[in-house]
C-alpha cells in the first residue's frame, strides 16, 4: 500500500508541466490544477477550501489561490511523503517481526501509515456512515479489515511517539 501511494505520487509529479522558470531561478514547481484523482486530491488537497455558505463571487479568487499554492508547494508535499514512506519501507523487516524505531523513524511511520490509511480510505470510499463491518459479499470486505488495521496502527504509532 505504501508503494502505491509513492507510486501515485511519482505520477503526478511526472505529469507537472515542464518550467522554464525553474530552470532560471531554481524554485521548483509543481501542477498549478488539483489531481482528478480522487485518492490524489486526498494526499494532495487544496489548500484552502470554500466554507459551507460557499460565497459565489470569492470562487474564482479561492480558485486562483489555491493553484498558486498548489504550484508552489506541491513539489516539497510530495518529496516530503515520499521520503517519510521510504523511512517506512526501509525500517520495516523484509520477512515481519519485531520493529524498533527511533522517535524520528517513529514520526515518519505515522506520516507514511496516515497516508496509506487515507489512500485506501478513499479507494474504499469511507465515510463518517460507513459501518464496522460490512456484509462479507461487497467487494470491500477484505480490504475494510486492513483499512482498520491501519487505523489501529496510526493510533499505537501516536500513543507510542506521545509517550503515553
Amino acid at each position: 500500500m505504501v508503494q502505491s501511494v509513492v507510486t501515485m505520487l511519482d505520477e503526478r509529479e511526472n505529469v507537472s508541466p515542464h518550467d522554464e522558470l525553474e530552470e532560471l531561478t531554481g524554485m521548483r514547481t509543481g501542477s498549478a490544477s488539483p489531481p482528478e484523482n480522487s485518492v490524489l486530491g486526498r494526499l494532495l488537497p487544496d489548500f484552502h477550501r470554500a466554507d459551507a455558505e460557499g460565497v459565489e463571487e470569492k470562487s474564482d479568487e479561492m480558485a486562483g489561490l489555491n493553484s498558486a499554492l498548489r504550484s508552489l508547494n506541491e513539489p516539497q508535499i510530495i518529496e516530503a511523503k515520499r521520503g517519510v514512506a521510504s523511512v517506512l519501507l526501509e525500517t520495516l523487516p523484509p520477512e515481519g517481526g519485531k520493529v524498533s524505531l527511533s522517535p524520528e523513524q517513529a514520526d515518519a511511520w505515522v506520516t507514511a501509515v496516515n497516508d496509506a490509511r487515507l489512500a485506501l480510505g478513499t479507494m474504499l470510499e469511507i465515510s463518517d456512515e460507513t459501518p464496522e463491518e460490512i456484509d462479507p459479499n461487497d467487494p470491500r470486505a477484505p480490504q475494510l479489515g486492513v483499512y482498520h488495521w491501519l487505523t489501529w496502527m496510526q493510533d499505537s504509532l501516536v500513543t507510542a511517539v506521545m509517550g503515553d
